[in-house]
């Protein structure tokens, strides 16, 4: 499942440098991080499907990419995507 227009309108006011950015890291990883979140809930009742778990696997890797690069470009960014995301490290 994708994230509806409205969603996506919504994560982008919050966390994207303009309403229609879509391509900055913070707009990425935050796009991303809503994926997971979906994909975490769809795993509590369909804990065999071993398919859509690679598929997650491969976007934690590029959350974790593009966090990385943004801990390298903007650590002031960084900490407060991280703060708002609910994410650790």
């Amino acid at each position: 499942m994708s994230l509806t227009a409205a969603q996506t309108a919504e994560l982008l006011k919050k966390h994207g440098r303009h309403e229609k950015d879509t391509g900055s890291p913070e707009a990425q990883v935050t796009l991303i991080t809503a994926r997971l979140n979906y994909l975490n809930e769809h795993f509590k009742a369909n804990s065999k499907d071993h398919h859509s778990r690679t598929g997650l696997m491969k976007l934690v890797g590029q959350r974790r990419r593009l966090l990385d690069y943004l801990h390298r470009k903007n650590y002031e960014g960084y900490k407060k995507l991280i703060g708002d995301l609910g994410i650790r490290k």
